[in-house]
């Protein structure tokens, strides 16, 4: 009779071990599956940022290579020989020389 009123008594307390057991087994699974949660959402964000960051990045290249089209263009023009000859005319007034000015070097040959 002591056995069965020891069984009965410790049954109750078995239960609620097993009660506590799987409510804590259910705060657990709920933590992990926000933790993943979380961090699905903070990768796709982040992922997100990246992926406006890269567009800021392509369009800044582009704007980069027009002007670096354009500045070529404006050394071509800048380095034309008219243009030097007309500045050399114009503006610093000089002129070709004449044959009496044209001195001719020769290098001694070896």
């Amino acid at each position: 009779m002591q056995l069965q009123e020891a069984i009965k008594e410790t049954l109750p307390t078995v239960e609620k071990a097993n009660f506590n057991l799987k409510y804590s087994t259910c705060i657990f699974a709920a933590f992990v599956l926000m933790a993943v949660a979380l961090i699905y959402v903070w990768s796709h964000t982040h992922m997100t940022e990246l992926e406006y960051e890269i567009a800021a990045e392509i369009s800044t290249k582009e704007k980069l290579l027009e002007e670096q089209r354009r500045l070529k263009v404006e050394m071509a023009t800048l380095k034309s020989p008219q243009r030097i000859e007309a500045i050399a005319k114009d503006k610093l007034k000089m002129s070709y020389p004449n044959q009496d000015q044209i001195i001719v070097l020769k290098w001694p040959e070896e």
